[in-house]
């Protein structure tokens, strides 16, 4: 059985051990308007080939999984319509039966683990939501960074997320936490949450290294590399508090539950916020490809020196 189709590119470079960076879907068909969705892959792409990389953007297309789009695929990616978002729950049932759709953080995870890709770089991942205690809805992308060995490149938790219980998940998952050049957790569009992270390092060469190392060791799971959105595009926590919490409310006063919460207050977010939520969105996600690139490279010179 073959399990999925890699892009020209993407085939070559895993076939000479060039750095590969896997990228999201859904924020292609979920995150914006056609035509910035494509505006904006075709910058991430470019950021992680400037970097001397390949970008391998994964979705399943027909019930194919596809590592890494040709620039074709990817706009008729960015104009389809009722395409699913895709996690771990629900990846094999689209492609069995022959549907599309788009990965997020968990089902990207895992497309990168069956290509034998090492690095994969998003925008924010998923976490504990407010109020967890009494809805129970987390995130499986948790569950995934404690079992896919994969290291994860993200500016923190989503800000509209409970940071601190998804940081006390992820120790008790037994995933490793590390800011990239600061001591403070990031908070996705906010350079600091507020939250000493629980490790620091300084370089990718450091982080590739972390990741060689618990290959080694037999520890299972990947790692996630907190990256802060660049200082000139950050919308601080304090602009942001009352923001997310007037929008918090808007969606109690609407009903709107489960699934349908997290789009609902990005969008509310981006209102409240006259578009900067947005912007912001997009400096860190390319912010991001450019620290996976990086990593990659690193890692792909361990690999070849070892």
């Amino acid at each position: 059985m073959t399990l999925f189709t890699p892009a020209p590119d993407v085939a070559d470079a895993l076939a000479t051990g060039a750095p590969v960076v896997a990228l999201e879907s859904t924020i292609i068909t979920h995150g914006m308007p056609y035509p910035q969705n494509l505006d904006v892959a075709r910058q991430v792409e470019a950021d992680v080939r400037a970097g001397g990389g390949v970008p391998a953007t994964m979705a399943v297309i027909n019930g194919t999984l596809h590592v890494g789009l040709t620039d074709a695929a990817l706009e008729d990616l960015a104009q389809a319509r009722n395409v699913a978002k895709l996690s771990r729950a629900d990846m094999a049932a689209c492609i069995a039966s022959g549907g599309t759709g788009a990965t997020t953080v968990a089902a990207t995870m895992i497309a990168a683990r069956i290509a034998g890709i090492a690095v994969f770089a998003t925008g924010g991942i998923g976490g504990v939501h407010q109020g967890a205690e009494a809805s129970f809805d987390i995130s499986a992308d948790l569950m995934e960074l404690a079992q896919t060995p994969v290291t994860v490149v993200a500016a923190g938790a989503k800000a509209i997320l409970d940071i601190p219980k998804t940081l006390e998940v992820l120790e008790t998952q037994g995933v490793p936490v590390i800011a990239f050049g600061q001591d403070d957790v990031p908070a996705f569009w906010s350079r600091s949450a507020g939250i000493s992270a629980p490790l620091r390092m300084d370089s990718a060469a450091e982080i590739a290294a972390a990741h060689a190392q618990r290959a080694a060791l037999g520890v299972p799971g990947g790692q996630l590399v907190a990256n802060p959105i660049p200082a000139e595009d950050e919308i601080d926590r304090a602009t942001l508090a009352p923001i997310i919490e007037q929008a918090a409310r808007d969606a109690d006063a609407h009903g709107i539950t489960g699934k349908g919460v997290t789009p609902y207050l990005l969008q509310r977010i981006f209102e409240l916020t006259e578009g900067r939520s947005l912007t912001a969105n997009i400096a860190l996600v390319r912010n991001n490809a450019r620290l996976a690139t990086q990593i990659a490279t690193e890692l792909c010179a361990l690999q070849k020196d070892a």
